[in-house]
């Protein structure tokens, strides 16, 4: 099972000024509350949304770095194989 260092978006939270906004949202009369409550959770599931995006893009980048230097490494070894093999041949045919 591979292990992430994405947390669930329910466990992010949210930033200050979303959070902000609704407590000053809760704390409107209820008819001016009602309007603006499903815009303001509709604010907070994008919010999410972009918060897990960051965190996949994140991952990815992380698992490119980590992919690259593997393959550094193996072109390196590659090389040098490549090289003891071309020395061995000049130097009489035996590997």
């Amino acid at each position: 099972m591979k292990t992430t260092r994405i947390q669930s978006s329910k466990d992010q939270p949210l930033p200050k000024d979303v959070s902000d906004l609704g407590t000053a949202i809760a704390t409107l009369p209820e008819e001016h509350r009602a309007a603006l409550d499903s815009i303001y959770q509709r604010v907070v599931d994008s919010t999410r949304r972009r918060q897990r995006i960051l965190a996949l893009v994140q991952e990815a980048i992380s698992q490119l770095r980590l992919d690259m230097k593997y393959l550094l490494f193996d072109l390196e070894a590659t090389r040098q194989e490549r090289n003891q093999y071309r020395e061995s041949l000049e130097d009489g045919g035996e590997i």
